[in-house]
């Protein structure tokens, strides 16, 4: 990969349990000789490993601590302190508040507490959260999920991608999509249901903040299973006059 290029490589994007051909929510993004692996839903470790291993992987990203975006953290954690990956230093893990005593929780057997840390670096998510990793700029972004979850914008060089993560349509996501090159934006939701506080977006919504932020294009994920993608695509389409694709596992969007 060219470093002066920003990658988007769909590992999966199934809600809320892995399909027969399509893993979990999971992304690997690139950027700046940077490899981050975004979302670690179910399944997606897996397609990962055709691209980068655990070895060379810079970070990982974790938007919220729902299993189908985290579950494959507890397959990388063996893999990481009890298989073939030696790394000199653990892998840096940012997400949000808790997450290293959420993994704990899963992992541990006896009466002491798995060596998490042992294996990750972790750095707790909060609003307005910077880091840099190699020559990639990321900006997390507390949005509206019902529980603490995390928006992302990853820039390098000019071009930048947002993900939206979960959430339903708020500000601080139409904000920190502000004129990106690309915007990754979950359509869970066919319609909300009446009296229902929105915890996800509908199709056309994904479209109203893509058109919104000034999105430079639209690639809508986390579909959910009452929806067909093509039909997501095009009620998205419907509400943003820019170009709108789906996130197919496999698919790659080249940025910059």
């Amino acid at each position: 990969m060219t470093d002066d290029l920003l990658r988007l490589t769909v590992l999966g994007s199934a809600t809320p349990y892995p399909a027969a051909d399509n893993p979990c929510s999971g992304y690997l993004l690139e950027g700046g000789g940077a490899r981050i692996w975004a979302d670690a839903g179910t399944g997606t470790l897996g397609p990962l490993q055709q691209h980068v291993g655990l070895v060379e992987l810079d970070a990982i990203w974790v938007s919220h601590l729902h299993a189908d975006h985290t579950a494959d953290l507890l397959t990388a954690y063996y893999g990481l302190l009890y298989a073939d990956v030696r790394r000199p230093s653990p892998l840096p893990l940012y997400g949000p508040p808790g997450i290293a005593d959420r993994l704990a929780a899963f992992l541990t057997n006896g009466p002491d507490r798995s060596p998490v840390e042992a294996a990750f670096a972790v750095h707790e998510l909060h609003d307005g959260h910077h880091a840099r990793v190699g020559g990639l700029h990321l900006t997390s972004r507390a949005v509206s999920h019902g529980m603490p979850a995390f928006a992302l914008r990853a820039s390098a060089r000019g071009a930048s991608l947002v993900y939206s993560g979960d959430t339903a349509p708020c500000p601080a996501l139409t904000r920190l999509a502000e004129d990106c090159s690309l915007l990754l934006c979950e359509a869970d939701s066919p319609a909300h249901p009446a009296g229902a506080e929105p915890v996800h977006h509908t199709p056309e919504e994904a479209g109203d903040t893509a058109r919104a932020a000034r999105a430079g294009r639209l690639v809508v994920t986390h579909v959910g299973r009452e929806l067909a993608p093509a039909e997501a695509v095009a009620r998205a389409a419907a509400r943003y006059p820019g170009p709108v694709g789906y996130a197919a596992p496999g698919a790659v969007f080249t940025i910059g």
